[in-house]
């Protein structure tokens, strides 16, 4: 398995949400032997002509150095040996995270909120990064009583999603956990009579089955003593199949299918709404 060459960067801001992420990737970071970046950003940059004085600015430093010392403690106590390098920056969040993973890190984002509803949704930060990184993102949400279950689970759809995949699969191998492969064919569930005009679904479950068969060959190849499942699900949601595949998961892995010239950020819909409602971490892993 080729060794992982970029460092593990987490996000702390001093939030419950942000101290949860910290403790997930320090234990990712111990599992991949890299070094761990714990990130504060204070955006001094671009509020720059907000802040009143130089003191002003020292004060909103001083914390952020607090906050990142706090996160240090809490990252060394949940894997204790490894290597943690704390920053403070003074630009903008999403910017500071990207730039500290560059290209071969592995960036993690806590959800947006300390408690009730507001916890279970992403906030600007972790959507931003996931729709600009270059490489893999984990957004690190789900219940608190989440049962461990030893499986990742990734999504795919066709060759595209090879990448993503062997991600996976590396991730299921470092964590022993087992991986499971899902892919989803859709039905036409108002279509009413007109149903067979639309083709036969069997052809075009089929059709998907061997698009998921050619991806895991390889897969299994290269990770031999990898326990690996697939299941085809026919479904007129893939974003709600994945969802509540996410309940019985450790990890889910989502391919980052972006749209050129997308206004904003350009997250497709299923990506969208695994982010939003997923029952366990979820790891976007962009096609190279």
């Amino acid at each position: 398995m080729p060794a992982v060459r970029g460092p593990v960067v987490v996000g702390a801001d001093g939030s419950e949400g942000a101290a949860t992420a910290v403790r997930w990737a320090a234990l990712e970071a111990a599992c991949r032997d890299a070094p761990l970046h714990i990130v504060c950003a204070t955006e001094l940059d671009t509020l720059a002509a907000d802040v009143p004085s130089e003191s002003v600015a020292r004060l909103v430093l001083d914390a952020a150095s607090a906050t990142v010392e706090s996160a240090v403690a809490v990252a060394e106590g949940e894997a204790p040996g490894i290597r943690v390098i704390p920053v403070v920056s003074q630009g903008a969040a999403a910017q500071t995270l990207l730039e500290a993973a560059g290209d071969d890190g592995l960036v993690v984002v806590g959800t947006r909120g300390s408690g009730g509803f507001s916890a279970l949704l992403v906030g600007s930060v972790g959507r931003c990064v996931a729709a600009y990184a270059t490489g893999p993102v984990v957004v690190v949400r789900g219940e608190r009583d989440h049962v461990t279950t030893g499986v990742v689970l990734v999504a795919v759809r066709d060759e595209r999603d090879l990448g993503v995949l062997r991600f996976a699969a590396r991730t299921a191998v470092r964590h022993k956990a087992s991986l499971r492969v899902l892919s989803t064919y859709a039905y036409y569930q108002y279509a009413g009579s007109m149903v067979p005009m639309l083709g036969d679904l069997t052809e075009v479950a089929e059709e998907q089955a061997s698009y998921a068969n050619r991806l895991m060959a390889p897969v299994r190849d290269e990770f031999p003593g990898l326990t690996v499942t697939s299941d085809l699900v026919r479904t007129h949601s893939t974003a709600g199949a994945l969802v509540d595949a996410s309940a019985h998961a450790d990890l889910v892995v989502v391919g980052a299918r972006r749209a050129e010239h997308a206004p904003g950020a350009p997250l497709g819909h299923v990506v969208h709404a695994v982010l939003h409602h997923a029952h366990c971490p979820v790891a976007v892993v962009p096609h190279r």
